[in-house]
């Protein structure tokens, strides 16, 4: 249905399957995407070096972001990473739960609000260190695979 804004024409659209929970708001110039992550079916990493994380992009390539991809990572109670670098960096918003990030050889508690930046080429990992999911949001430059 179309709604009149003082400024824009807005058009909301549900997505189907997703009755009332996906919402793309088309303004004149791109598209607005507005959703709940958990509308976005997870990849499951829970073998080799990996375990117990789901994985989602929740903005990216697909929806135009050209500069940046947005993922958010659930690791499960005793998940963690892979021990791991690469040449991008990361931004990191820890939403819920406790966890730890090992850099150089020390592990560094996170609980929700922390932050995070990892700077291209350092050696890096997160592991659930609670009894509740580690939810956190992790940005990443397009130039890296968005999962």
């Amino acid at each position: 249905y179309c709604v009149l804004h003082p400024y824009y024409i807005l058009h909301k659209k549900e997505k189907p399957g997703l009755p009332g929970r996906l919402l793309i708001v088309q303004l004149k110039k791109g598209l607005m995407k507005i959703i709940q992550y958990t509308d976005i079916m997870p990849v499951l990493f829970d073998s080799g070096l990996a375990k117990g994380i789901a994985g989602r992009v929740v903005i990216g390539k697909n929806d135009g972001a050209n500069n940046f991809c947005m993922r958010i990572f659930e690791v499960s109670p005793a998940g963690n990473s892979p021990r791991h670098s690469h040449d991008w960096e990361h931004e990191i918003f820890i939403h819920s739960g406790a966890g730890e990030v090992y850099n150089n050889g020390n592990w560094t508690p996170v609980s929700a609000g922390s932050v995070v930046f990892i700077p291209g080429g350092e050696e890096h990992q997160i592991r659930n260190a609670g009894k509740e999911f580690l939810v956190f949001a992790c940005l990443v430059p397009s130039k890296a695979p968005e999962l």
